[in-house]
């Protein structure tokens, strides 16, 4: 990645949306501009995967990642967030060997989860399930 070359990525889960900026520097990720190592700690491992992937493929990562996240729940953001860093990741370093341990880690790394709620039905009182009818 060239000096000085901003990329933004971004990451969706349920109806939370996180846009990563990544650029080179030094390791440093914060996610709403807080420091992802002041998270809760089954936050804080989620989010550590691809950096230790990466580091693991890579060797040394030499890029600071500032994610900005909205909307959805608590554990729908984290999920976007890990997206968006695994795709800022394969994206400014061009690794297709990168991009193949995600993969083979967890394809939820690069490829958003499209599942949504399913919409109410007109007459019923849930998505899939009838009122009971009386057959005799």
């Amino acid at each position: 990645m060239a000096k000085d070359k901003i990329m933004m990525v971004g990451g969706k889960r349920k109806t939370s949306i996180a846009k990563a900026k990544i650029s080179p520097g030094n390791g440093r990720v914060t996610i709403n501009k807080i420091p992802y190592e002041l998270l809760y700690q089954l936050h804080k491992l989620s989010i550590d995967e691809p950096l230790r992937i990466a580091k693991k493929v890579l060797g040394n990562i030499n890029f600071d990642i500032h994610v900005k996240v909205s909307g959805g729940g608590r554990e729908s953001r984290i999920e976007a967030v890990r997206l968006a860093i695994a795709k800022s990741l394969v994206k400014a370093t061009k690794s297709e060997q990168l991009k193949k341990a995600f993969l083979k880690y967890d394809r939820n790394l690069l490829v958003a989860d499209t599942r949504r709620k399913e919409a109410y039905k007109p007459g019923d009182s849930k998505a899939r399930s009838k009122r009971q009818s009386s057959k005799r």
